[in-house]
């Protein structure tokens, strides 16, 4: 099998078990059919959780022994946090704390 073969079976299997795991909720859990208890729970909780994970993820490695001692990391969180609280918007948070952040860490 030549390289780029390889490669389109691979794209292929990859998307179509992609597409598996995006369409089995809807196969599982038609209209008509009540949804489990902890599956509505779930639902509830992880979002929070995966964001609580991110973020302590992405806050592991700072020093603050060493310039610039998590100054554009903390204020990049505050920036994402403020505009939170203010505009409600994650999509508007997140890209402002990212463009924040980068811009920090380009002038400190």
């Amino acid at each position: 099998m030549s390289a780029n073969a390889h490669a389109a079976v691979l794209v292929a299997v990859m998307a179509a078990f992609t597409m598996l795991l995006r369409f089995l909720p809807f196969l599982i859990f038609r209209k008509g059919r009540t949804t489990p208890a902890y599956v509505s729970y779930l639902g509830q909780v992880l979002p929070q959780a995966i964001i609580g994970m991110l973020v302590i993820y992405c806050l592991k490695d700072i020093s603050f022994a060493a310039a610039p001692f998590g100054l554009p990391e903390l204020l990049a969180c505050a920036a994402v946090v403020g505009l939170q609280i203010w505009r409600r918007s994650s999509l508007v948070s997140i890209l402002a704390g990212t463009a924040v952040y980068m811009l920090l860490i380009r002038i400190m």
